[in-house]
């Protein structure tokens, strides 16, 4: 224990966002220090990472869809879960180490943000892949208290707080009340779910091949899921499905809304399931205080407007959606000893 507490006076604790897309890690006093992609470069076949040009997270992104036979760039977690666990150990270990100057003393108390619907398995992946990727303590909490608290929302006070958090990997919609979530729903539909249906798109439409990251830009640039005054255009490039060159095409706004309306039904559909399964009071105090968004998806044009107009609430985007729920992590640092009654851990802190 004495050794345990020496090494946490090399060490600065720290709040971790483990997402699907982004992983984003802040530090008590200083906010968000890290924001990088998921996404690890190992050898074909093996999960060794690559050493040269330290491939993982921003470095390894501009590699997929373009590795040559040798190399593979991987995400290690899928719908917001761990997927791989040696990659994800490897990638948490960079992450940390990057955060500490490389420190090998860096031994920190780590709070992770974790989806609401995931299994005690799934939690012990996540646990065991921090602590051997250097954490002396881990604790969890769920993404909709946390993206709650980054928002600002009253979570702790008698009166309905709903979020809706929308990732890479999941959805989460959660009203929340006196620091405990009340109704939650957690779906398996969220940024990945718009990137392939616009794929999807592209392929059924125009017979074009495009790669995920080539979907991704487009959903950022044009994406849409409401009428606007003004239609957007964009040129796509990629692979003729048929002849099998490279072409490229122009695609509009209003062809990217129609692309998306099934996985954003979806997410609509778990926000009205969500409100149905809230206990009366929390039903009214909802009609005051609204909803809020949070997540990257919270930035698709029009969302805000299509869930008012399904639900009759005001809905509102939180300042800086993306860094939302890693900001709540931080406070959950920040204070927790107040907190840790209500957060998971892989043992009891000290």
């Amino acid at each position: 224990m004495i050794f345990d507490s020496l090494l946490g006076m090399f060490s600065v604790d720290m709040g971790i966002d483990l997402g699907t897309c982004n992983t984003l890690v802040c530090v008590k006093g200083e906010g968000v220090v890290l924001n990088e992609p998921s996404v690890v470069a190992v050898r074909r076949g093996t999960n060794q990472v690559l050493r040269n040009g330290n491939a993982v997270g921003l470095v390894a992104k501009e590699m997929l869809g373009k590795t040559p036979g040798s190399i593979s760039a991987i995400r290690p977690l899928k719908d917001g879960v761990i997927a791989d666990f040696d990659i994800t150990e490897a990638m948490l270990g960079y992450f940390i180490h990057k955060v500490h100057g490389r420190s090998r003393l860096a031994r920190p108390r780590v709070v992770i943000a974790v989806p609401s619907g995931i299994t005690a398995v799934e939690k012990r992946a996540v646990y065991n892949s921090a602590e051997r990727a250097g954490a002396r303590r881990v604790y969890l909490v769920e993404e909709p208290m946390a993206a709650g608290i980054g928002a600002g929302l009253p979570i702790a006070e008698p009166t309905a707080s709903m979020i809706v958090d929308i990732g890479g990997g999941t959805t989460e919609v959660a009203i929340m009340s006196l620091a405990d979530i009340a109704v939650c729903n957690s779906i398996r539909v969220a940024g990945d779910e718009l990137d392939a249906a616009i794929i999807s798109y592209m392929r059924r439409k125009y017979e074009m091949m495009i790669g995920l990251q080539t979907a991704e830009n487009v959903k950022i640039e044009i994406g849409t899921i409401a009428d606007t005054d003004e239609e957007l255009t964009i040129e796509v490039r990629g692979r003729d499905v048929i002849g099998g060159l490279p072409r490229r095409c122009s695609v509009t706004s209003g062809e990217i809304q129609e692309a998306l309306q099934e996985p954003i039904g979806q997410i609509v559909e778990c926000v009205t399931r969500t409100l149905e399964c809230a206990e009366p009071e929390l039903a009214a105090d909802l009609v005051e205080n609204g909803i809020y968004l949070a997540g990257g998806g919270a930035l698709l044009r029009g969302l805000d407007q299509m869930l008012s107009e399904q639900t009759g609430l005001d809905v509102r985007v939180v300042d800086d959606p993306l860094s939302c729920v890693a900001r709540g992590t931080s406070v959950y640092l920040e204070n927790l000893t107040v907190w840790k009654d209500t957060m998971e851990s892989d043992a009891e802190a000290y």
